[in-house]
């Protein structure tokens, strides 16, 4: 179970964020992203080590608020193989150095959020140690998740989301690919290939609560 501390963390996320999304091509904003928490949720690392947050942040900097899921993991140590995802580092009151990485190029996120499509894995609140997120809606079920999910040579952003090619259980290959929904839009995943998807809900800039699918896993 992670634990979330109550301290301080410097420079913070949105902070590290705004200075992020611009570099991204899904950001749609302005060239001084002001992005506000709206939402999100977390899972467990099995082994403890690496915190997992799945956070949603409305930008205001464009004509009109954008709203994206910006999946992070938090690690004590650099991770070399995902260089090419990483945010920033700030420094945590309790835990010290964190490296904070683009979630999609983590196979600790990837492979849970596999787990979780699959049943395997329980979505935790985002602010509280321990509490299930009973929002959070897993529709269909994914295969089981394969030993090693993703790699950066696997991970490609485009408008709207980041795609992932993750390898189908018991057999070599890209058999499967997994979509984090970067710009997130209320409604539900469809369509051919479709093997399962998460939903949940986030505040939008007028106060309601809209669901959306955050991640979704088809056959390739």
């Amino acid at each position: 179970m992670a634990v979330i501390h109550r301290t301080t963390m410097s420079p913070g996320k949105l902070e590290l964020l705004a200075a992020w999304m611009p570099s991204k091509p899904w950001y749609r904003g302005g060239d001084a992203p002001q992005p506000a928490k709206a939402g999100g949720f977390r899972l467990d690392d099995p082994e403890g080590e690496v915190g997992i947050e799945f956070m949603v942040v409305t930008d205001t900097s464009g004509g009109s608020p954008v709203t994206y899921q910006v999946p992070m993991t938090y690690r004590g140590a650099p991770l070399a193989s995902a260089a090419d995802g990483l945010i920033g580092t700030s420094e945590h009151g309790v835990l010290g150095t964190r490296w904070i990485y683009d979630g999609a190029h983590d196979p600790v996120l990837v492979g849970q959020l596999l787990a979780l499509l699959a049943g395997a894995a329980e979505a935790q609140d985002q602010n509280e140690s321990g509490v299930p997120d009973r929002g959070v809606e897993v529709r269909g079920e994914g295969p089981a998740a394969p030993a090693s999910p993703a790699a950066a040579a696997d991970v490609t952003d485009t408008a709207d989301a980041t795609v992932i090619a993750v390898g189908a259980a018991g057999r070599e290959g890209p058999g499967r690919v997994l979509t984090l929904t970067r710009v997130l839009r209320p409604g539900s995943a469809a369509g051919e290939g479709l093997l399962a998807q998460v939903l949940a809900p986030w505040t939008d800039a007028q106060g309601t609560a809209p669901r959306g699918t955050f991640a979704a896993l088809r056959d390739a």
